[in-house]
């Protein structure tokens, strides 16, 4: 890498609206404030619901043949 050219990478605090927090590293000089992390999104707490609406895997299944 050359000298001088890149921008100094150093520890950051990073803070979630749901008010969960760590530390990494960055190049952005200040606190970096998310609206949602893995602590508080639906996917990764198990709140996440699969809502099929109107048949569309039922309708998907009879178009190519998988029911009958």
């Amino acid at each position: 890498m050359k000298a001088g050219i890149h921008p100094d990478y150093g520890v950051v605090t990073v803070r979630c609206a749901c008010g969960a927090g760590w530390e990494t590293r960055s190049t952005h000089r200040d606190q970096l404030r998310l609206e949602i992390c893995s602590s508080c999104h639906p996917f990764f707490t198990g709140k996440q619901k699969l809502i099929d609406t109107a048949g569309r895997v039922e309708r998907f299944q009879r178009k190519y043949g998988l029911i009958r």
